[in-house]
């Protein structure tokens, strides 16, 4: 029965934001958890192995690394969070899985380049993640513009990273 006056939320979309706070909250932790998870592997490398590497002069400076990756995992779960809350039709399908895969490779890439100290499996590794994110961003530009352009940071960075990590394996 209609009474003419306007009401508040229904229980399901209260529901439904709830949920989706929650899920943007746990996508941004998720991102956080695989940065501290690389952290493992890469603090004593920074420390002992990567300062004897030949590097390029551009190379950025190690206090930068930190609050770039802070707002990179912050933008990364904010477009999987796009991409997870969007209707189920072909271009999420697609999306969902890249978005996935682009954080596995996130996560690897520390561990091959800094724990097994492996520069050109490394090497590898961010040039498919930078694939991986030009696919994501091609997937999502149209229907989902947001979810693409948060991804725009991250590509530039990894671009970088993929540059230096050339540059060191060329140079060591």
């Amino acid at each position: 029965m209609t009474t003419g006056i306007a009401s508040g939320p229904s229980d399901r979309e209260l529901h439904d934001r709830r949920g989706s706070r929650t899920s943007l909250a746990f996508l941004i932790a998720l991102c956080f958890g695989i940065g501290a998870v690389a952290g493992l592997f890469t603090a004593e490398s920074v420390r002992t192995w990567y300062p004897t590497l030949a590097k390029p002069a551009w190379t950025p400076p190690n206090w930068l690394f930190a609050p770039v990756w802070t707002t990179l995992y912050v933008l990364i779960g904010i477009a999987g969070w796009h991409v997870r809350s969007a209707p189920d039709v072909p271009w999420r399908r697609l999306a969902w899985p890249v978005w996935w895969l682009q954080l596995v490779l996130n996560g690897a890439w520390s561990p091959v380049f800094f724990g097994a100290r492996a520069i050109a499996a490394g090497l590898m590794i961010v040039v498919v993640l930078w694939a991986t994110i030009v696919t994501f961003i091609a997937i999502t530009w149209r229907p989902d513009r947001t979810a693409a352009i948060v991804f725009v940071p991250y590509l530039a960075w990894v671009t970088l990273a993929a540059a230096l990590n050339l540059a060191i394996w060329r140079m060591n």
